[in-house]
């Protein structure tokens, strides 16, 4: 590692001329560092809470649970449920609203840390509620 030798306060002319002192490849290593700090200060960044949250908010039913529900709607709406079928039914829709109720609640506690109403959060997220709601 080559070392620079600067004055302990720096203009900007200053520091562009240690920064001219470097090799080609520290002057890379520098550039990419310098532009990874500047995309970090202008990026928000998320504390662990919130992280979680979106985690939970954009987690999605296992497909194989998804595509059952969906095909065991299907039949009831085409009427040609069994009677095993339709408990199965039951007890998806209990799984599939326990999650999707998680889901809200991580949703109703990402807005309060943001300090945001839920509608508000949700079109920052870019969230939209279903036509039925």
């Amino acid at each position: 590692m080559t070392y620079v030798e600067v004055k302990a306060q720096l203009s900007i002319e200053e520091l562009l001329r240690a920064v001219g002192q470097l090799s080609q490849l520290e002057l890379e290593n520098f550039m990419q560092r310098a532009m990874a700090l500047r995309a970090q200060r202008q990026a928000p960044s998320l504390t662990h809470a919130e992280t979680e949250l979106l985690q939970r908010i954009n987690q999605r039913m296992p497909p194989k649970i998804q595509s059952r529900y969906d095909t065991l709607i299907s039949k009831r709406k085409a009427e040609t449920l069994t009677p095993q079928e339709y408990e199965e039914l039951l007890e998806l829709t209990d799984a599939v609203e326990a999650f999707e109720a998680q889901r809200v609640e991580s949703l109703v506690e990402l807005a309060r840390l943001r300090k945001l109403s839920l509608p508000e959060l949700l079109q920052q997220l870019g969230i939209s509620t279903p036509e039925y709601a």
